[in-house]
């Protein structure tokens, strides 16, 4: 996965980060980008303003199968599918995918965004991201 960050001065900072495994849930690509969007604003700490945010995954692959692992306690057991956590987040997105197969796009979404709390990105940037070009 990869981050580009550009600024209101248009200087811009890339981050990136390949992972030792693969993952399954959409929770975990957006926990992933958080992660690489705070190091570049770490690094830039007195810039204020983002004009353009650039997320960027390959290699994605569909995935039928999903391979058990045993909780040894490694760092990143959230983030694998075949954990506890890993699977449960695999299922919710299978869940809300196949809600919206039925029932349509607007059917189930993210309740902070339609409650107007949050910050995050709405679902109309994930139809977009997800658009085949």
């Amino acid at each position: 996965m990869t981050v580009r960050v550009r600024f209101a001065n248009l200087e811009s900072a890339t981050r990136s980060v390949t992972l030792g495994a693969p993952i399954s849930a959409t929770v975990t690509l957006a926990e992933i980008a958080e992660e690489l969007v705070r190091a570049v604003l770490a690094d830039h700490p007195d810039e204020k303003t983002i004009s353009l945010l650039a997320i960027s995954v390959s290699h994605l692959e569909e995935q039928w199968d999903v391979q058990l692992e045993l909780p040894l306690g490694l760092e990143d057991e959230a983030r694998r599918p075949g954990t506890r956590k890993g699977l449960a987040r695999w299922e919710a997105d299978c869940a809300v995918d196949r809600i919206r197969d039925r029932f349509g796009w607007d059917a189930v979404g993210y309740a902070s965004v339609a409650l107007g709390i949050s910050r995050s990105v709405p679902d109309e940037f994930r139809k977009l991201a997800e658009k085949e070009l």
